[in-house]
C-alpha cells in the first residue's frame, strides 16, 4: 500500500519544464511534477508519497510530492480530450496528436530505421553516436510507458535536448510530457514520422525498468510488440540488445534474458546489433544479427558532455553494454544513408 506524509518545503533545489526538485523540512529530497499538481514554493505544506524510498526502489532517494496543501486550487489548461493516468486522482487531459492531426490511410514509416532500446540509458548512447555519424538526420525519441511515466523525470533526455542530440519527443501510452502525446506506441511512431518529420526514431521506456527475475515478469518485454509494430508499419526495427560482461546476475550476463525472451515473443523479424570485436551472442529466429564496427563510446559521450551510466556502470566498467548499444546506432545510420539513395 502507498505511504504518505505531510511535510513543509524548505528549499527549491532546481526547476525545469515539468519538474521541480526540492528539499523538505526534514532534509529529505523530493520531486514535484508540476504538469500534474502545479509548482510549490518554500514554506508550502505538501503531501508526499514516500513509498518508493521506503522500499529502496530506484528513485535515487527522492520522494514524490502528491499535493500542495497551502494552495487551495490549481488549474492548467489541457491539450484536448485524451486523458492519461486515467481514472486516478492525477488524471490529466494532455490531449493527443491523433485528435488534432489524425492520420488518413494506413501509416507508412517508409523504411526509416527505428532503434528499439531495452533500457533508458541506451537512448543517450544511440543519440550521441547518431549525432556524430549522421548529423543531418532529424532524430525523435518515442518514450513508452514501460518505466517512469513523466518525461520530465529524465535527466538524460533533458541533457540530450540541451545539447541538440534529440530533435523531438513523443510520449506514448500513459507516458506524458513529450512535445507530442500519443495514445499508443504504433501511433507514436506515425506521429514521429508524419507530424514531427523524423528521419530516425529511437524508442524505449523512460527511467526505470520493472523486473521480477522471471522470464515474463518484466516491462522489458514491450520490445516484442514494438518490433512487430515497426515492421507492420514499414519501418526497420533495430534492436539495441541488453548485454553485459559486468552484471553479476546470471540472467543478465552476455545477452540478457530480457532481450532473448522479447525476441522469442516477437512475430516479425528484427535486426539485432552486435559490435565487432565483442563477445559473440546468438539470437532466435526469425531475427538476424548484424555485426558492425563501433566508435569509442567513452570518447563519443565525453565529446558531447554526457555522463551515461547503466546500473551504475559507465563505458569503462561495462564496455560490452555500451558497444552493443552503439552498434544499433551505427546500423540505424547506415539504413538512413542507404534510404536516402532511393526514392521514397
Amino acid at each position: 500500500m502507498p505511504s504518505f506524509v505531510t511535510a513543509t518545503v524548505a528549499e527549491i533545489l532546481s526547476e525545469r519544464r515539468g519538474l521541480q526538485r526540492i528539499r523538505l523540512d526534514d532534509g529529505a529530497p523530493a520531486m514535484v511534477l508540476t504538469d500534474l499538481i502545479g509548482p510549490v514554493a518554500a514554506g508550502d505544506e505538501v503531501v508526499v508519497n514516500t513509498t518508493a524510498v521506503e522500499l529502496g526502489l530506484g528513485t535515487g532517494g527522492w520522494h514524490i510530492v502528491h499535493w500542495n496543501l497551502t494552495r487551495r486550487d490549481w488549474r492548467q489548461e489541457g491539450g484536448g480530450h485524451i486523458m492519461k493516468l486515467r481514472y486516478t486522482s492525477l488524471q490529466a487531459d494532455v490531449g493527443a496528436a491523433e485528435e488534432h492531426q489524425p492520420a488518413t490511410g494506413w501509416p507508412d514509416l517508409g523504411g526509416r530505421p527505428v532503434v528499439l532500446c531495452s533500457l533508458h540509458s541506451q537512448v543517450g548512447v544511440v543519440a550521441a553516436v547518431l549525432a556524430d555519424l549522421v548529423p543531418e538526420a532529424r532524430v525523435a525519441y518515442v518514450m513508452t510507458d514501460g518505466g517512469a511515466l513523466p518525461l520530465a523525470l529524465s535527466d538524460l533526455v533533458a541533457d540530450l535536448r540541451d545539447r541538440g542530440l534529440l530533435d523531438v519527443t513523443v510520449t506514448a501510452g500513459h507516458a506524458f510530457g513529450g512535445d507530442h502525446e500519443a495514445v499508443t506506441f504504433p501511433s507514436a511512431l506515425d506521429v514521429a514520422i508524419r507530424i514531427a518529420a523524423a528521419d530516425i526514431v529511437v524508442a524505449g521506456m523512460g527511467p526505470g525498468v520493472v523486473g521480477t527475475g522471471s522470464s515474463l515478469g518484466t516491462t522489458a518485454l514491450e520490445l516484442a510488440p514494438a518490433i512487430d509494430a515497426v515492421a507492420a508499419l514499414g519501418g526497420v526495427p533495430i534492436v539495441a540488445a541488453r548485454t553485459s560482461a559486468a552484471d553479476a546476475r546470471v540472467r543478465h550476463a552476455g545477452l540478457s534474458h530480457h532481450t532473448t525472451t522479447a525476441l522469442k515473443l516477437a512475430a516479425r523479424p528484427a535486426v539485432v546489433a552486435h559490435a565487432e570485436g565483442t563477445e559473440a551472442f546468438s539470437v532466435p529466429e526469425p531475427h538476424r544479427q548484424e555485426t558492425v564496427t563501433v566508435p569509442s563510446v567513452a570518447e563519443t559521450l565525453a565529446r558531447h558532455r554526457l555522463d551515461v551510466r547503466s546500473m551504475g556502470r559507465g563505458p569503462a566498467e561495462d564496455p560490452l553494454f555500451f558497444a552493443t548499444t552503439a552498434a544499433a546506432a551505427v546500423l540505424a545510420a547506415d539504413r538512413h544513408r542507404s534510404r536516402g539513395t532511393v526514392p521514397g
